[in-house]
């Protein structure tokens, strides 16, 4: 059945074409494939970077205007009052030596994303060969090593999305579920686009953003006509 819903959407994709933005995602909520769940929605663009050279990572993190859909467990490496802030703002776990220790030994790792005050990333290094791999590892690029844990906490429960150029130079983003609608993952992709623009390394020569597909956990993909999105940003 799943094979057949597929080749319904894919026929419904002209697989030469570049799709405005209002045309793909107009069409995107056609190419609903499962009805037993609700299907991410993923944006891929890929770069004029070579990520291999440090002057040209595009890394960052954006607060999507719609959020995720997804329900994202926080977990946070501070003392004192930053941790009451912490467990004020709704982290689902608040420590430092002893949630160290409980990822190290008990091999605990049912998190989405870690925050860490400055003073304790000596302590939180020790776990790098654990979430360095994972992405989960804390980063003061995207804005995960701050005293302002409780800003942290809330932008990432409420739709903060990490990402960063992959060895071929592509972004992949989770912008959020087929149910939100074509307007509000319109939205949340022009977010995203709008900050990887911004982004844009001083040394990546020739065309910066060279394509941009859209698709959901299930569907064929459609591409994007990257003339009219960059030509929106020269505007600006």
């Amino acid at each position: 059945m799943a094979g057949k819903k597929f080749e319904k959407a894919k026929a419904l994709v002209n697989p030469e074409k570049k799709y405005s933005m209002d045309e793909a995602f107009d069409l995107l909520p056609k190419l609903k494939i499962s009805e037993k769940f609700d299907e991410s929605v993923d944006l891929a663009i890929r770069l004029g970077v070579d990520p291999k050279h440090a002057d040209q990572m595009v890394r960052g993190a954006v607060n999507l205007p719609h959020g995720t859909g997804k329900t994202v467990r926080v977990v946070v490496f501070a003392k004192g009052d930053k941790a009451k802030e912490a467990t004020e703002a709704g982290a689902d776990a608040v420590g430092a030596e002893d949630l160290v220790d409980r990822i190290q030994k008990e091999n605990w790792l049912e998190f989405d994303s870690a925050v860490a005050t400055p003073d304790l990333m000596g302590l939180v290094g020790k776990l790098g060969r654990v979430l360095g791999p994972r992405g989960l590892m804390p980063n003061p690029k995207v804005g995960t090593v701050t005293t302002d844990v409780g800003k942290a906490v809330r932008e990432l429960k409420g739709g903060r999305v990490e990402f960063k150029a992959e060895k071929a130079g592509i972004v992949h983003a989770r912008i959020g579920k087929i149910s939100f609608g074509s307007a509000k993952l319109r939205d949340n992709a022009w977010a995203l686009l709008e900050l990887i623009q911004k982004l844009k390394p001083s040394t990546a020569k020739g065309a910066y953003v060279r394509s941009i597909g859209v698709s959901t956990t299930m569907s064929p993909g459609i591409k994007i006509d990257v003339n009219e999105v960059t030509a929106k940003f020269a505007e600006a």
